[in-house]
């Protein structure tokens, strides 16, 4: 969108029941008073007793998202005679309660560190449904995972192979593993969240080497199967973040299948798993589509099945990882507006010579701290004013943070009513995920609090920080 182009300044239901066609959760609506409430809390109430900002969770929004995941994928998957497993990729946003919403609907856990195994297990995961990821892990992480009993371990590279089977030597157990590959399909919104391309940290690559011979994806399974300290569950894909069509999927599905089933020609081992990732887009702004569950659940299934009868081999158990189509768009951050500025812009032209008009930025109390996606990788948000209503006409806005940074964006463009004043409280959709899981305390701003709200009621899930929790890991 260009600078002069305007989007409406509103996209959340009145008075109605849920928020379907928006990045709003699905419990939030304006009151007729121009007040936001999310599953019948009003922010009001939120910014009074808890303050801003804060990251608000819709608990019913992200149970329903869980339960639409698992169901449309058993479904569909059943449909060609394979089983699937669904994991809540926890790097997206994981606590406690989180962990804990989505093992009750029906979900296991995917962590990507010690420190989200260490929450997932707080939260009484089973080990045995949780999953670790990581290009570099440590001994201390992976010593960690095996004594949980963790129903898998990603490997990344074969140097990590061989360390994974030496531990699992130490500790006398077998380690489950899964092997990470990069198929060469590129799919995702950022080039930083495209991750199945060669040229990059993560996986084997399924293409030969520069000497034509074996690919590093299938010597990597193949070594796999010559410890004797490790299983070999499967074979793992992750192609990005934020796609919204199936076709990047599919076509991973068919490399790995492919590459299954050249294992199996090579060693006699045909491995019983299959896993084809996470990154399934959502809606951040008014009129984007996100990716149907049950649409993509029927064209990956109806793939898979179509490969695997082609290469004549038997269909396996399959697993998938969303993170961001689960939590995402049940989020939203709350914040405080303060300053307001007018700031003239100009726009060349080649063909009138340029255009000259208003922005206006409008200064809120937390930033790239809270929400770092803007800065980093140029994402885009709506923002609404939320704590009342207005007449105002609506003016070409930027939503900027509080840090010694231009580049402290939260909302590159949107339009807001003109009376936009200190004092007006401003929510920004589908923040769920990512919001709090990649914030800092860059400018030794404390981290804001998660609230959840649900059925009239809130609770905190985790406390905001404050300046005495900085300052006690300080050591002088």
């Amino acid at each position: 969108m260009s600078g002069l182009e305007q989007a409406p300044t509103s996209a959340l239901p009145t008075g109605g029941q849920g928020a379907a066609g928006t990045p709003w959760p699905s419990g939030a609506r304006r009151r007729t008073d121009g007040e936001l409430e999310v599953a019948g809390v009003s922010v009001s109430g939120l910014a009074a007793e808890h303050g801003t900002p804060a990251y608000v969770l819709d608990e019913a929004d992200f149970r329903a998202r869980a339960r639409a995941y698992r169901t449309a994928f058993e479904a569909a998957f059943a449909e060609v005679g394979a089983g699937v497993d669904v994991y809540y990729a926890g790097k997206a946003l994981l606590t406690v309660a989180v962990a804990r919403w989505a093992t009750q609907e029906g979900l296991r856990v995917d962590t990507a560190s010690g420190g989200e195994l260490a929450v997932a297990l707080r939260a009484g995961v089973p080990g045995t449904s949780i999953g670790l990821h990581g290009n570099n892990k440590s001994d201390a992480e992976v010593l960690a995972a095996l004594d949980a009993g963790v129903g898998r371990l990603i490997v990344d590279s074969l140097v990590e192979i061989e360390r994974v089977a030496d531990l699992a030597a130490s500790r006398g157990v077998t380690a489950p593993v899964m092997v990470r590959v990069t198929t060469g399909v590129h799919a995702g919104g950022h080039e930083y969240i495209s991750t199945a391309h060669e040229d990059q940290k993560f996986g084997l690559a399924v293409a030969p080497g520069p000497d034509g011979g074996t690919s590093p994806a299938l010597a990597a399974l193949e070594a796999v199967v010559a410890r004797p300290e490790l299983e070999l569950l499967g074979i793992h894909s992750h192609i990005g973040s934020q796609i919204l069509d199936a076709s990047g999927f599919e076509a991973a599905a068919r490399v790995v299948l492919q590459l299954r089933a050249d294992l199996a020609a090579r060693t006699g081992v045909l491995v019983g798993e299959v896993d084809l990732g996470g990154g399934y887009g959502i809606a951040y702004l008014p009129g984007e589509v996100p990716l149907d569950p049950a649409r993509i659940a029927k064209d990956v299934a109806g793939t898979v099945a179509e490969v695997s009868d082609e290469l004549g081999t038997p269909l396996p158990r399959f697993s998938i990882e969303p993170g961001r189509a689960i939590v995402g768009p049940a989020g939203l951050t709350l914040y405080t507006v303060g300053t307001v500025k007018p700031v003239t812009v100009s726009e060349s032209d080649a063909d009138d010579g340029g255009t000259t008009f208003t922005r206006l930025y409008v200064s809120v109390d937390g930033g790239m701290s809270d929400n770092i996606r803007p800065a980093l990788y140029g994402a885009d948000y709506h923002a609404e004013i939320v704590g009342r209503e207005s007449d105002a006409g609506p003016v070409l806005a930027r939503v900027v943070g509080k840090h010694c940074e231009s580049g402290d964006i939260v909302v590159h463009q949107v339009m807001l009513p003109g009376d936009v004043r200190a004092g007006d409280l401003l929510a920004v959709a589908a923040t769920g995920a990512y919001g709090r899981s990649m914030a800092s305390n860059y400018n030794a701003l404390t981290r804001p609090p998660v609230l959840a709200v649900a059925d009239g009621a809130a609770r905190v899930l985790v406390r905001r920080e404050t300046v005495e929790d900085l300052l006690a890991l300080d050591q002088g």
